[in-house]
């Protein structure tokens, strides 16, 4: 039996982190796509990362699978594309991250929580 912490490892080992300080240099210059997995409730309470897409990680599979056309998020075209997660610690994009590596993505990095991205001084909006 698995247990969350198995989860958690799994997707760490799959999907390599970024720290805040290089992810808003990406940011800055304009690369990438970021995405914010945390639910709206989250986000409202806290902002998010200045032009970043809200796709809640339960949406994940849904939104980045061209099959499903009425959910199938656009963003998510490119398989080869970068793709740079952030959550509220790290924990549900690493999850995020992983479920697009068995997906076909081939360029995903979690970026760790918000706090952090806002802490280093990175931009955000309501």
């Amino acid at each position: 039996m698995k247990t969350a912490k198995d989860y958690m490892e799994a997707a760490n080992e799959a999907v390599p982190t970024m720290d805040s300080a290089d992810a808003i240099a990406i940011h800055a210059e304009g690369e990438g796509t970021f995405i914010d997995v945390r639910d709206s409730a989250d986000i409202a309470e806290s902002g998010t990362i200045k032009g970043a897409n809200r796709v809640p990680r339960g949406m994940i599979e849904f939104n980045a699978d061209p099959a499903m056309e009425d959910l199938f998020n656009p963003i998510f075209k490119d398989k080869s594309a970068p793709y740079y997660l952030v959550c509220g610690a790290g924990g549900q994009a690493a999850l995020a991250g992983k479920t697009m590596t068995e997906m076909g993505f081939t360029n995903v990095t979690n970026i760790g929580g918000f706090p952090g991205w806002k802490d280093a001084g990175g931009p955000t909006e309501s």
